[in-house]
């Protein structure tokens, strides 16, 4: 490991003396599963994780009515945030003579789909060939697990953080974000802060915003022996569907891309995440209810896009054939999500492209991702520097998800050199 720091050699090898470990709480954390509304198993097994570090502990709801108006707050997915904390592990120096940070990460985890097609079961964590497989290995509690170990690797080597650390696990990072918003809106503020996301160790320097909504269609139901007599819902919705796709196309061309997505192939998408109707085989379908993902790019906002997709649905519903005698309705749950953009020349970029360097050998690369994450609370509202910087895995979202344990155990490093050189040590109280 190259580098002036003289502790650089000394972190690493506490960071590596810690890997049985680190594997151990991935495989507690991924054995939790924490899909929406079940996270109180995972964020227990948080909690107690972080009062072994010996850090002081912050637990609390996200609270919808004092998030109300804040422009940042997506409507919640559940009615009820009742036993589904957040949880914040605090470090307090002796002296604080350093700069503040924030370690984020969140717990829930999207569903697993059906077990058939995982190669393990998704809650069954195993590794082979040096991966890690289960639900959330990668996607991310390896980055939580990554980010403990830094801490704990300082503290093994009889050091602390000379400036406040604040270790925050959140709840909704994959619906909403509101767990991470109440922790910007509870006060928490520092110099720098850091996601990590499995972003196979890149810097985030942009991401997508992201608008979640929920397109309701009534038709008219008749028998199949006269399919002419009803207005099939099922139809219409695929057709509304199809001029949504449109305006993907429309938001991919080039002289729509944002700097950062001009050589991306397609950055934007549009997801029909989920669909429901009809009731009978035999029956012209009534009625059909439609959850899409839409995607946009940095210099459009949550408000123009909603007015965008509502005037397509809005166009497609009085000309396309299939609508002919429909009724259409609209409706809002989960991401209200705006896109954001991190400059890679601030001090904690350049510090922490440094450190990469030091630790593995190799410049880091830089990311635009055509997703959404958490960063954008901090770079948004919480005038707080942030990036996403994690592990190497994959089939996020999909089966057989996994994470390099190498790289998981690389990550750490490089967080626990980062937070040294950041913050500054000083001897563990």
């Amino acid at each position: 490991m190259a580098g002036d720091d003289g502790l650089l050699d000394d972190i690493a090898a506490a960071v590596a003396a810690r890997r049985d470990a680190t594997v151990r709480l991935l495989t507690d954390l991924v054995s939790e599963p924490s899909t929406l509304g079940n996270e109180r198993g995972v964020q227990d097994r948080m909690e107690a994780e972080f009062r072994s570090m010996g850090l002081a502990i912050d637990r609390f709801e996200p609270d919808p009515a004092a998030l109300a108006g804040h422009p940042g707050l997506s409507p919640p997915v559940l009615d009820s945030y009742a036993g589904r904390d957040n949880v914040v592990g605090i470090h307090r120096p002796a002296e604080a003579t350093g700069r503040p940070l924030i370690f984020n990460g969140h717990v829930d985890v999207v569903p697993p789909g059906p077990d058939a097609l995982w190669t393990t079961p998704p809650f069954a964590p195993s590794i082979r060939d040096g991966r890690m497989y289960g639900r959330g290995a990668g996607d991310m509690k390896s980055g939580i697990a990554a980010y403990c170990t830094a801490f704990a690797a300082l503290a093994d080597l009889g050091l602390q953080p000379a400036a406040p650390v604040y270790l925050q696990s959140v709840i909704e990072e994959e619906c909403t974000g509101n767990g991470a918003l109440a922790c910007v809106h509870r006060g928490y503020r520092a110099d720098a802060a850091i996601i990590p996301e499995p972003f196979d160790q890149t810097l985030l320097v942009g991401q997508l915003g992201v608008l979640w909504l929920t397109v309701d269609v009534v038709g008219k139901p008749a028998h199949v022996l006269d399919t002419s007599a009803g207005v099939n819902a099922i139809e219409a919705a695929y057709a509304l569907f199809g001029a949504l796709r449109g305006l993907e196309e429309a938001w991919n061309a080039p002289a729509a891309r944002h700097p950062l997505y001009r050589d991306h192939p397609h950055p934007v998408n549009f997801n029909l995440g989920r669909i429901r109707g009809g009731d009978w085989p035999s029956s012209v379908p009534a009625a059909a209810s439609m959850d899409i993902r839409v995607g946009f790019q940095p210099g459009v906002s949550v408000a123009e896009a909603r007015r965008a997709v509502e005037e397509r649905i809005g166009e497609a519903a009085q000309t396309l054939p299939a609508l002919r005698g429909a009724g259409v309705a609209i409706s809002y749950r989960g991401f209200h999500a705006e896109p954001c953009v991190m400059d890679p020349s601030g001090a904690m970029m350049e510090a922490l492209a440094r450190v990469h360097l030091d630790v593995t050998g190799d410049p880091v690369r830089l990311l635009a991702s055509t997703a959404t994450t958490d960063a954008r609370f901090f770079a948004l509202y919480g005038d707080t520097p942030v990036t996403c910087y994690g592990p190497v895995g994959g089939g996020y979202h999909g089966v057989d998800e996994w994470v390099s344990i190498d790289s998981m155990i690389e990550v750490a490093a490089v967080l626990a050199v980062f937070m040294a050189r950041w913050c500054g040590v000083e001897k563990r109280v």
